[in-house]
């Protein structure tokens, strides 16, 4: 029954005998106050409500119950009107976007289109001339000595170390930032995969064939647009590869506008190639239609204006115009254009580095997409659409995540002034150790002072880089993650979280040759597209020895993942993580390690040679290493650059421990992903030597026991192979099947997990031998698996082999894998006692 209120007094006392009770104000706003409380109570709250306001006595108990659901019914109203009204209004701006999108693709076509039609009358003209045409060189010629006598007449009026000069430099730069922004001074084509919508992050364009490289977007935010400005000006604040911005001059400008001298510091992505810097002029302005720009470009000797900063550790890049235009929305809000086009000098770095310097792609993610973002992040923080858990304010644990990427960014950059120093190697190229012996330089934003309150040096760094082939980089990361006990060692875990402790060196020195440990991922936050996460994990501590009780206690790090998108175009992926301790204050010390992918470009390689298989860095910068015959079928070869850095504490006396143990810590690590890479790799068609078969005895033993069993069962041979064949025959045989053989437990007390595969099964799998023992059963077979597999287990253990139908399994990685049959068989002991089970998967391939 709905019932209807009137705010006005009634003339009769009791309740109102039909169907419409009338509610004086005074009712009203003592139902309010309980419903501000608690939206829907409970029946004996209803009736201790009507016990405690004497107000509400002649009130039925039902009737207060009809009154809530009234209001919850109005306030569900009122909150899908406001959101249908902001859909409305994101849908009109976006509509305005488009068609401003489609008028600029029409200018385009028509510019083409006249630009064809003038490539053809030229052909036509010059294949039906056969006149001599002196006098027309004559006039071409003079031409050219007009533009040679006055090459830049405006270049040459002006004196650009005054403001009037440096007014006439960004006058020029906002007009073609402006053309690029809205118009069509650079051919765009669109990213692949970013649709526009009212959700979406908006239109993303990467440029094609301009000097340079180029990327622009378009989207909605929720801010106006003077705060929109001041978000972006912050560069710092969201763009995770700059290191620094000083702005060395400011002057204002005869149109109410600012002109800024802008001295920015990026850090290098890599160990391969030095951090680069730009020398600029910004400029703000209001236009007259009420938009705010900012363009920036740099001075150099063909623009004029003052010589920047000399930077001997770094190389100066240029920046063309560039910046982002704001636009206020009808209701609220702003469109958001952003541009930068950037030459980077990809001469200067090695050849096989190049594709990252000249990707307009990587340039489009890495900076004009990720200043969107930050932008829509910070404006859905601003209106409570975001919930964080752990009672943080998102400010708070977005400074966690930008002080995880800079002290990663200076750890793998190690520059100078912050107090770095080369060490001595131990002979080997392939490890670079750093230290940093400046306690007082060391404690900048990302580290509190009282980081180093006992240690008598400092911080060393262990660094490396290397080339992947065809290992995605979303994937290994994810790998990475998720599969931790695989290349992490815990007593160097625990050595580094114990620069945290009151007493540091809990561990009596710095050691490898930890035991696994069981690792629990507690996310924190995450942003709003969920490209980038944040996330606390715990390492469980166990000691099986007097010797380890310093490993005993529990460890935490602070874990920043982003990048683990597969479908993202140009985007890379990094696991970067800190130790902290239990209290993890918001000023926690933070000492970050971890990994950085970055796709190179794929390229195509006509002559159907490719490499299949990860490099050092020494064979990737002596140049290609392809082998001739080496084919790829899909005519593709993927590369990525992997950079690895990882930061210890130290004092005076274990200096050299410790750079011992971080030069073979990350050696071995180095050795675990090449191992991960090769086993993740796509594999059908490549070329590759399989990664070589366990010799141990216990898997001679296990081989043997299922080649017999498979014999007794079915009586029939396994592959038509004896199982009296000699046993390391045997184990090559099952090892290099192209059926995927995988191997479960069958104790009764435990789920049931995998504890052998051959190579094509932890292909299927996406994972190692080690990592293999963490993945259960019932995580892999679907619930139609499970269910085949449930009926069939009783005749599995009375006649000892069973076929299941075609179906599904998943993978770690989580990719879908379709099979045509799996047969199942139970492997018996010498003893004939039960052992496992084996699952053969035929013809399987992923969805």
């Amino acid at each position: 029954m709905m019932v209807h209120t009137m705010h006005r007094e009634s003339p009769d006392k009791g309740l109102d005998s039909g169907k419409y009770v009338r509610y004086t104000p005074e009712q009203v706003e003592a139902l309010e106050r309980v419903y501000t409380e608690c939206p829907k109570p409970s029946s004996l709250r209803r009736q201790q409500l009507i016990r405690e306001c004497p107000i509400l006595s002649n009130i039925e108990p039902k009737q207060i119950k009809v009154w809530f659901q009234n209001r919850r019914c109005r306030e569900k109203q009122r909150k899908e009107s406001a959101r249908l009204q902001t859909v409305n209004r994101k849908l009109n701006a976006m509509n305005k976007l488009l068609m401003e999108e489609n008028d600029r693709l029409q200018k385009q076509v028509s510019h083409l289109v006249y630009e064809n039609g003038h490539m053809k009358h030229q052909i036509h003209t010059a294949s039906g001339t056969t006149t001599d045409n002196s006098c027309e060189s004559v006039v071409v010629v003079s031409g050219q000595q007009h533009q040679q006598q006055n090459p830049n007449p405006q270049h040459l009026q002006r004196d650009a170390n005054n403001p009037t000069g440096l007014l006439s430099i960004a006058e020029e730069a906002l007009a073609e930032f402006l053309s690029k922004a809205t118009g069509t001074a650079v051919d765009w084509v669109q990213m692949i995969g970013m649709k526009p919508g009212p959700d979406s992050i908006g239109i993303v364009a990467i440029s094609r064939n301009c000097s340079g490289i180029a990327a622009r977007a378009c989207g909605l935010v929720s801010l106006e647009p003077m705060k929109v400005a001041e978000i972006l000006k912050d560069r710092p604040s969201w763009l995770r590869d700059c290191r620094s911005v000083d702005t060395l001059s400011v002057i204002p400008a005869g149109n109410g506008g600012t002109l800024e001298l802008i001295y920015t510091q990026m850090y290098a992505p890599t160990t391969l190639a030095a951090a680069r810097d730009f020398w600029t002029l910004r400029y703000s302005t209001c236009l007259e239609d009420g938009s705010y720009v900012v363009c920036e470009r740099s001075l150099t000797s063909a623009t004029g204006g003052p010589t920047g900063p000399p930077s001997s550790n770094f190389v100066r890049a240029e920046m063309r115009p560039s910046g982002f235009l704001i636009r206020p929305c009808d209701g609220g809000g702003s469109i958001l254009h952003i541009v930068d086009h950037v030459d980077l000098d990809a001469l200067s770095v090695p050849e096989v580095m190049r594709p990252l310097y000249e990707s307009s792609k990587i340039l489009a993610q890495k900076m004009t997409v990720a200043a969107l973002r930050h932008v829509r992040q910070i404006a859905q923080e601003t209106s409570g659409e975001v919930q964080y858990g752990g009672g943080r304010q998102p400010a708070v644990l977005r400074t966690f995540s930008q002080r995880l990427s800079r002290g990663f960014n200076d750890a793998v950059n190690g520059f100078v002034d912050d107090g770095w120093s080369p060490m001595g190697s131990d002979g080997a190229e392939d490890i670079t150790v750093m230290i940093n012996l400046s306690p007082g330089k060391f404690g900048g934003s990302q580290y509190s002072n009282s980081f180093l309150p006992s240690f008598g040096s400092g911080v060393l760094c262990a660094k490396a880089s290397m080339l992947l082939q065809n290992v995605p980089p979303a994937v290994l990361v994810r790998f990475l993650r998720e599969h931790r006990s695989e290349w992490a060692d815990y007593g160097v875990d625990a050595y580094a979280a114990a620069s945290l402790r009151a007493s540091p060196f809990a561990v009596p020195c710095a050691r490898a040759g930890g035991f696994p440990s069981n690792q629990v991922i507690l996310p924190l936050a995450q942003t709003v597209e969920h490209e980038e996460f944040l996330e606390v994990v715990r390492l469980e501590g166990h000691a099986y020895s007097p010797e380890d009780l310093g490993l005993a206690r529990d460890m935490y790090l602070l874990q920043l993942c982003n990048g683990v998108d597969e479908d993202v175009v140009g985007g890379c992926a990094q696991l970067v993580f800190a130790p902290i301790d239990e209290s993890f204050a918001d000023d926690a010390p933070l000492l970050p390690s971890g990994f950085r992918l970055i796709p190179l470009e794929q390229k195509s390689t006509p002559n159907g040679a490719s490499v299949n298989r990860t490099l050092d860095l020494a064979s990737a910068l002596e140049g290609s290493a392809r082998q001739p015959g080496e084919a790829d079928p899909n005519g593709c070869n993927f590369r990525s650059v992997l950079t690895i850095a990882f930061q210890f504490t130290f004092d005076n006396h274990t200096r050299d421990n410790v750079a011992s143990m971080a030069r073979q810590y990350v050696r071995n690590i180095v050795g675990s992903i090449q191992r991960v890479a090769l086993a993740i790799a796509p594999r059908p068609g490549s070329s590759i030597s399989a990664i070589s078969a366990p010799t141990s005895p216990e898997a001679l033993t296990l081989v043997r026991w299922i080649f017999r069993s498979y014999r007794v069962h079915t009586g029939v041979d396994l592959f038509g192979s004896d199982s009296q064949t000699n046993g390391d025959t045997l184990l090559h045989q099952l090892w290099s099947q192209t059926d995927a053989i995988l191997c479960c437990s069958m104790k009764t007390n435990a789920l049931p997990v995998f504890k052998f595969a051959n190579q094509t099964g932890l292909d299927m799998l996406e994972t190692t031998l080690v990592a293999l023992q963490d993945i259960t059963l019932d995580k892999t077979l679907d619930e139609s698996g499970r269910k085949a597999l449930c009926t069939e287990f009783p005749k599995i253990m009375q006649q000892g082999y069973a076929h299941l139908p075609a179906g599904v399994c998943a993978s770690s990685m989580g990719r879908l894998v379709s099979y045509e049959q799996a047969t199942v068989w139970k492997v018996l002991e010498d003893d004939e006692s039960n052992h496992c089970l084996v699952f053969m998967f035929v013809n399987w391939s992923f969805v």
